[in-house]
């Protein structure tokens, strides 16, 4: 591989996922990892496959699925998680395990409470096991940011040793500046005797809004290969945002020495958006790259100079990240044809059956509100699919409420298996309430509704409202569900009627 090519390392799928608020099911897991593989990055991190079965079977389901991208998992230095990783990972095309240990005196002396002679034992044998199965080994040296710099040396020369194919350098904590981070860099290729047998890699954290200039600093100072995640998700304030460090590069070859790499930036929006649609998680209005405004002029003077030339108020163009200038916008008078040409835009294949479903959907919003965007379609489609296989079915509610009566609610709901409609009637503190009171009288009570939330999907009174929800069990268990529609009392019905039908299949 060229020494001047930068690989990226996408680990959305794993610490992405870890951030509050954006755990996704396998199915929507494989969804993005299929776009992050359309995106072209070097390696996906899927998971942490002894973390849970269902990460397990993440995992296992992505390495099956994906046909050229490396599919890795994630192990502490321990026997069980890394034969665990290799069951779930080897039968990808290109398989990779990752081990961590900790190495900063804070997690070696509270965390782990283990030696410096235990840790370097231990990354020797991590190593070595992970090796004796997997050609592809990465190695992290955990909170490497605030390490003794010397004893990083012994254990990456063991890991090396060992058959570490790449060092990545973490900023766990994201407590390093540029120069900081940059400098260390240096030091351990410079001072780790076997370092021209790996490659170095970043894993910088925005505790302190660093993370993509660390990550960047880490580069010019040798590192070739970036972990990073889309929109910059992941654990407190995030990680490196893949989009950043990609559009640096691209943007300034001038100052990143002409530095390559794999990423078709044209997919960068469209990779942002389908994390926001899987995950609610929206993306802050002002965020580079992929933010609303990115693209956005509203000064007139600013206007002004983008008529006489594009070049003065933007340094890129929406086009090289995947932004339309113009957008061909889905109406009431669209047809079926339309709506499938944009659905396929989208990366949707569906069935003859399923577009018909979606179609029935897709008129009956139009008639609510006046124009149907990208966002409004991701939500017709989930919709569709998250009924596909529901026995239970909203038939039809009415709720009533005021300042000086309770709130009511009626609640249809159908057996899609016997065509029975069962109907319930109830007050409540809230019209919401209510009606779940109604589908717990007729389903059952099932756990306790830990997360409730409400999001729009484009502005206007007319938006789609997108109602995110969680139950949890008494054995710790949770289920999910999420719908969206004009109508926020029917999105939240069919968001709580789909969640209880987790819990009722489980």
């Amino acid at each position: 591989m060229k020494t001047n090519y930068i690989r990226i390392f996408d680990t959305t799928l794993r610490d992405g996922e870890q951030a509050p608020g954006f755990s996704m099911n396998i199915e929507e897991k494989v969804r993005l990892a299929v776009q992050l593989e359309k995106l072209g990055v070097d390696v996906i991190e899927a998971g942490f496959p002894a973390a849970s079965p269902d990460d397990f079977t993440a995992v296992q389901t992505i390495a099956k699925t994906l046909q050229k991208t490396e599919v890795c998992g994630l192990a502490r230095a321990m026997k069980t998680d890394i034969e665990t990783t290799w069951q779930a990972i080897k039968d990808a095309k290109k398989p990779r395990i990752h081990t961590f240990i900790g190495t900063s005196p804070l997690h070696m002396e509270f965390k782990l409470k283990k030696t410096k002679t235990q840790i370097l034992e231990m990354t020797k044998n991590a190593v070595t096991l992970a090796k004796s199965l997997c050609d592809r080994v990465d190695f992290s040296p955990e909170d490497a940011g605030r390490s003794d710099k010397k004893f990083l040396v012994e254990v990456i020369e063991t890991a090396i040793s060992a058959g570490a194919d790449v060092i990545n350098i973490p900023d766990t904590v994201g407590y390093n500046q540029p120069e900081e981070f940059a400098g260390l860099i240096s030091y351990l290729i410079k001072n780790v005797k076997n370092s021209n047998d790996a490659i170095f890699s970043t894993h910088c954290h925005n505790d302190l809004g660093l993370a993509t200039a660390n990550s960047l600093a880490g580069v010019l100072a040798g590192a070739r290969q970036i972990e990073c995640t889309i929109n910059g998700a992941g654990e407190r304030a995030g990680n490196a945002a893949l989009e950043e460090v990609i559009m640096n590069i691209k943007t300034r070859p001038d100052f990143f020495q002409d530095f390559e790499h794999g990423i078709n930036t044209q997919e960068l929006f469209a990779t942002s958006s389908l994390l926001t649609t899987l995950t609610g998680q929206k993306v802050q209005a002002n965020k580079s790259i992929v933010g609303r405004n990115a693209f956005a002029h509203e000064s007139g003077i600013h206007q002004h100079g983008m008529l006489a030339n594009r070049e003065t108020y933007e340094i890129m163009t929406p086009e090289s990240v995947g932004v339309k200038e113009t957008e061909i916008v889905l109406g009431k008078h669209s047809g079926r044809a339309a709506l499938q040409s944009h659905l396929e835009r989208l990366g949707y294949s569906l069935e003859k059956d399923e577009i018909n479903e979606v179609f029935l959907r897709f008129k009956s919003l139009a008639d609510k509100k006046k124009d149907i965007t990208d966002r409004d379609l991701d939500v017709l489609v989930s919709g569709e699919k998250s009924e596909k296989n529901n026995v239970w079915k909203l038939e039809k509610y009415s709720v009533s409420s005021g300042t000086d009566e309770m709130a009511k609610a009626k609640v249809f709901l159908k057996n899609t298996q016997t065509d029975e409609v069962v109907s319930c009637e109830k007050t409540g503190d809230g019209m919401v309430d209510a009606a779940y009171q109604c589908i717990d009288e007729i389903l059952g009570k099932h756990g306790v509704l830990t997360h409730f939330g409400i999001d729009s999907v484009t502005d206007g009174i007319d938006a789609q409202a997108i109602v995110s929800l969680r139950i949890e069990m008494d054995n710790g268990k949770t289920f999910s569900g999420k719908c969206g529609d004009t109508d926020i009392v029917k999105a939240a019905i069919e968001a709580y009627i789909f969640a209880v039908e987790g819990v009722m299949k489980d």
